[in-house]
């Protein structure tokens, strides 16, 4: 296997610079003018100032404002962040060992850096908060949904822990509020074919062949509200989210199904009622069983009015 290059910028903010390769054919004169092209995006002052700075540099150091371009090269540099509102919520730590993090994530955090959310997601909070450089989900959870994440501290049993997730030997176990139907048969296992195309915010199910299975059942049911338990047996994007749509009880707070509703990013009331509540498996390490639960609850079944209101900081936790 070919080991990864290490990168000649430090992390900052626990992230590893971008890595730009040169491209083997083009008439730049200098590398400066290949960044101003290949990076639109950036104002060609900003890309100045970094060669200035040296905070532009490939494997012999930082480079010079008017160095020539080398065709099959790589530069190194850190991206500016964006402006983030700040999450004001905690990460809980439910197990800590020398190999796996297994951590409580909030609603409305994001998992890892993408798009306009950097600093403020789980990754880049807890490389930083706790001194954990080289730390990796094993998997993911949407950014709406709180509840249970695995993470790897330890790099050399990373591929073990992810081959867990990548063959779906890791047993989960989701809690979700929403309306009670009467009339509707439970338990049942929905089975769907579900696609997600990029740059399209929502996912949907189409005639063919299934990907997507989920088994449902009603735990307890009050006031007009029905506590789920939710075991998927596959990972699409959004699966449980559109299963429980297709059986008409959407999840409640959920702005993309039925209808997509726009809710500016800073807003933290109403938190989809989605919970990541266990995860089981077999160590591939120890060999030993394992199970971790979630310490927090969702908060429309514990406390409908505040719900509705939203949330304190620090919410929808024990």
């Amino acid at each position: 296997m070919r080991r990864r290059q290490q990168p000649p910028l430090p992390k900052r903010h626990g992230l590893d610079p971008a890595r730009l390769r040169l491209p083997e054919d083009g008439d730049w004169a200098t590398i400066r003018d290949h960044l101003v092209e290949r990076l639109p995006r950036v104002d060609p002052a900003r890309i100045d100032a970094l060669l200035r700075e040296g905070g532009i540099v490939d494997l012999d150091g930082p480079i010079a404002p008017d160095a020539a371009y080398v065709p099959g090269g790589a530069v190194w540099f850190h991206r500016d962040l964006p402006d983030e509102t700040k999450v004001p919520f905690q990460i809980g730590i439910v197990h800590r060992d020398e190999n796996i993090l297994v951590i409580d994530k909030p609603h409305f955090l994001s998992t890892i850096p993408r798009g306009q959310h950097i600093l403020q997601t789980a990754l880049v909070r807890l490389r930083r908060e706790l001194e954990l450089p080289d730390l990796v989900p094993a998997h993911r959870l949407d950014r709406v949904t709180a509840g249970l994440i695995l993470f790897i501290v330890n790099p050399a049993v990373r591929g073990a822990y992810q081959t867990m997730f990548h063959k779906r030997t890791v047993h989960k176990e989701y809690e979700a509020i929403a309306r009670f139907d009467p009339e509707l048969e439970l338990p049942r296992t929905v089975i769907s074919r579900i696609i997600k195309e990029r740059q399209v915010l929502r996912a949907f199910e189409e005639p063919g062949e299934p990907n997507a299975e989920t088994h449902i059942e009603l735990l307890e049911q009050r006031d007009g509200l029905g506590r789920y338990r939710l075991r998927p047996k596959t990972g699409r994007t959004h699966q449980l989210r559109l299963h429980m749509n297709s059986l008409g009880i959407p999840i409640l707070g959920d702005d993309f199904y039925p209808d997509l509703t726009d809710k500016p990013v800073e807003d933290f009331t109403r938190p989809l009622q989605l919970l990541a509540a266990a995860l089981e498996f077999t160590d591939p390490i120890s060999r030993q069983p394992r199970r971790f639960e979630t310490a927090r609850t969702l908060q429309a079944w514990h406390d409908p009015e505040g719900w509705a209101a939203g949330p304190a900081p620090g919410g929808d936790q024990l």
